[in-house]
């Protein structure tokens, strides 16, 4: 376990995926991090097929295996959601009935989401940024302050305990050791 990272044994996390498009660091970075300091992290796609992810939007990444399908997932056996960004898996995600189901879930129940670069498209569906602070890939901006969000703001990361539920947000990978630190604080006070 690397320095200063908070013993996570016990803590179960739920990433939420498409098959095709996820940025590749956004998810295969935290994940083995949070594995590394002791939580059971469960990869959910949304078929029962490997996940091809990409680096940069374009180029082809590391292959994943997901360990379970969004279909099958009981959303309260999981104390934190962890929405990796890419372009096309954010914009797919967003449009997957299971995802959304999941992310409501976790907002209605107060549970804590983590949610970097495109990821925060999947609250902007399910209406859960209304009132909250936080930040994305800028090109979500638009789409983010418009669905209610009381603010956008450019940081490397953003933590927001408003409106019933603990939302962490970051811009891209490269703030990545950012957004991982919050979201380790976060994961180990639940």
């Amino acid at each position: 376990m690397a320095e200063n990272t908070p013993d996570l044994s016990g803590h179960k996390v739920l990433a939420v995926v498409t098959n095709y498009g996820v940025e590749q660091d956004e998810l295969v970075v935290p994940v083995q991090h949070l594995r590394d300091a002791g939580a059971e992290v469960t990869v959910a796609a949304t078929k029962d097929e490997q996940i091809r992810t990409l680096v940069g939007d374009k180029d082809p990444g590391k292959a994943v295996e997901p360990t379970a399908k969004l279909a099958d997932i009981d959303p309260g056996q999981y104390a934190l959601l962890l929405v990796p960004g890419g372009t096309l898996n954010a914009d797919s995600l967003r449009l997957d009935e299971d995802a959304l189901r999941i992310a409501r879930d976790f907002t209605s129940g107060g549970r804590p989401v983590a949610a970097i670069c495109h990821g925060p498209w999947l609250l902007v569906e399910t209406g859960a940024v209304k009132g909250k602070t936080l930040t994305s890939y800028p090109s979500l901006r638009t789409d983010i302050t418009n669905a209610g969000a009381a603010q956008w703001v450019d940081k490397e990361v953003v933590r927001c305990d408003a409106e019933g539920f603990t939302l962490i947000t970051s811009r891209n990978p490269g703030d990545l050791d950012a957004f991982l630190r919050e979201t380790d604080a976060v994961l180990a006070a639940a």
